[in-house]
């Protein structure tokens, strides 16, 4: 009993069954420890190779991968260019687009010998700033921008060096495939590919800047803008007025070209101009836009307002007789005509021999506060507000007296920007209607919609045959193209110099309408200190520079503007006189 007691003690316990079943799954049946060893010892190893190839994939991330965490570190610490829109013109031709191009950036914390990574850089790149470039890796930052807007060469040039810590950045470059041809209206952007001039900064100031504050902006599915400028009649205005500014050897020149039932400007040049792919350029303060931000007196082209306001108001009509016979004499000042008549002349042709003495007695005839109140009411007064943030305000007389309105009358002692005074002209001949002028497409019903009556339609007739008059036997007769039946009106600015006016320094100019029965367009052209040549007999006067050059654009955007020439008509006072109302 005892010795098979003993035996029953020393007997193993028996094995659960669940731990039979799981190690007869994981080793099967009758197997040894050394395998049992083995297979932990593989476990393990399996482990550990699963943790190396974690890390090793995060950092092949890393080093494949560092453009786009640079960028991201970009995009909250520095400027990245963003999208922006195509500007086309009326008829979709592409004025402004962006373009991909790579930048250089840094990461000062991931290089290692920086002087090295300088001395490569600056053999890849002649032109970086190497003061700034090592002030710039010298930092803290985890990113900082070296170069903006390198060759695809460069990029592989730099990239084949394999310097770590530098690498490169996609970012949209803002070009302009037509270069300086409309370099004053479209305006250019700074680095960042944000507007600051023309009508890139009024995209900018209308809702771009704020998409892309948001986030909303950042791809290149936006719509493009559509202004109403038409490229092929601004090449044909440009590439006149740069024959015409070396002809005459003139300090500069400018044009546009405005349909005077829309506001439209469907031309605008101002010479000299930039290159806005060369933003240096733009700041020669020689190369600004003389029809929006330079103010000029405007001479005798003004007169077409003094008489428009006479003709008006119903004080005079157009045979209302003027002392022509001499001089007119206020104060201590005298004021003369060019090329005086010497007895008493109508209103017809204070306009067609552009008469100063005339236009002052006009003028005065309907007194000094009406005066002012007209030239407020065609807006002359105020600053004319476009599109584009380049504009100054006029400069007018701080105290208006009779002598004010003696040199207004004739387009002296007050200065206006070119493309004010084309709005007041506009309104003179298209029946009345005062419309701001814009550089975006608008229709004649959105035209309507916001223009002011601001004379009777009577008076625009007879301003229409005033200015088809002076084409027929005025000063503009050297721009009366065949079959375009055009109006014009000239002026001749002395400019002051030293405190005095000038007779040898002037500013020309030439508005033409087109055609003058019915018009449809505006011509505006300006010289700038034109110098006498042979053929003009040495004189510098706007017919015969301005005048010339005006008819030389006509016939060469006529066509474009869809414009067709009409022969054998009858003269203006058959054929515009005749349908006024009334010739009183």
């Amino acid at each position: 009993m005892t010795g098979r007691a003993l035996t029953h003690t020393k007997r193993k316990p028996a094995e659960p069954w669940r731990q039979r079943l799981i190690r007869s799954l994981l080793y099967g049946r009758n197997v040894d420890r050394a395998a049992k060893a083995r297979a932990r010892v593989g476990l393990a190893i399996l482990l550990f190779a699963a943790v190396y190839a974690v890390l090793a994939g995060r950092l092949v991330m890393f080093a494949v991968g560092a453009d786009s965490h640079g960028a991201r570190r970009a995009a909250s610490q520095d400027a990245i260019a963003t999208a922006r829109p195509d500007i086309v013109d009326r008829n979709g031709e592409v004025l402004a687009t962006d373009v991909k191009a790579p930048s250089l950036f840094g990461e000062p914390r991931r290089i290692i010998d920086k002087d090295e990574a300088i001395e490569l850089l600056t053999a890849a790149l002649p032109d970086l700033d190497t003061a700034e470039a090592r002030a710039r890796l010298s930092s803290r930052k985890g990113f900082v921008w070296l170069k903006r807007e390198i060759s695809p060469k460069q990029q592989h040039d730099i990239h084949k060096l394999g310097i770590p810590g530098i690498g490169f950045l996609r970012e949209n470059k803002r070009v302009y495939p037509t270069g300086a041809a409309v370099a004053h209206l479209i305006g250019l952007v700074n680095i960042d590919n944000q507007g600051i001039a023309g009508m890139e900064k009024w995209l900018d100031n209308n809702g771009l800047a704020d998409l892309h504050r948001a986030g909303f902006a950042t791809d290149r599915l936006q719509k493009p803008v559509e202004l109403s400028i038409d490229l092929r009649v601004e090449h044909a205005l440009r590439d006149e007025l740069l024959k015409a500014k070396e002809k005459y050897k003139a300090k500069a020149a400018s044009g546009l070209v405005s349909n005077v039932r829309t506001g439209e400007i469907v031309a605008l040049v101002s010479l000299p101009d930039f290159d806005p792919n060369n933003p240096k350029e733009a700041h020669d303060p020689e190369r600004i836009n003389r029809l929006t931000t330079g103010v000029f007196e405007m001479g005798s082209t003004f007169k077409a307002l003094t008489l428009a306001m006479a003709l008006d108001s119903g004080k005079a009509n157009l045979n209302t007789l003027y002392d022509g016979r001499g001089a007119l004499k206020f104060g201590k000042f005298t004021i003369h005509d060019t090329h005086p008549v010497g007895r008493n002349i109508t209103l017809a042709e204070v306009f067609t021999f552009s008469s100063n003495v005339g236009a002052a007695k006009i003028a005065l005839a309907q007194g000094v506060e009406a005066h002012k109140a007209f030239l407020k009411k065609l807006g002359q007064m105020d600053r004319l507000r476009t599109e584009l943030p380049e504009s100054a305000s006029p400069i007018v007389p701080k105290r208006w007296g009779e002598l004010n309105t003696i040199t207004a009358s004739f387009g002296h002692g007050i200065a206006v920007a070119p493309l004010q005074a084309v709005m007041g002209i506009n309104a003179c001949i298209n029946g009345g209607l005062l419309i701001p002028p814009t550089f975006l497409k608008r229709s004649e019903e959105e035209a309507r919609a916001i223009a002011k009556k601001v004379l009777r339609t009577e008076t625009s007739e007879k301003m229409r045959y005033l200015m088809r008059l002076n084409a027929e036997i005025g000063t503009a007769k050297k721009a009366d193209v065949k079959g375009y039946y055009i109006g014009g009106k000239t002026g001749t600015s002395e400019k002051v110099v030293n405190g005095r006016y000038s007779k040898k320094q002037v500013l020309n100019s030439f508005t033409a309408i087109i055609p003058a029965d019915n018009p449809q367009y505006q011509l505006l052209v300006m010289l700038d200190e034109p110098k006498a040549l042979p053929e003009t007999h040495g004189f510098i006067t706007s017919g015969w520079n301005a005048v010339p050059t005006g008819g030389k654009v006509i016939a060469r955007i006529g066509p474009l503007l869809g414009v067709e020439p009409r022969f054998d008509l009858p003269p203006s006072d058959r054929l515009i006189l005749a349908a006024s109302r009334t010739t009183q």
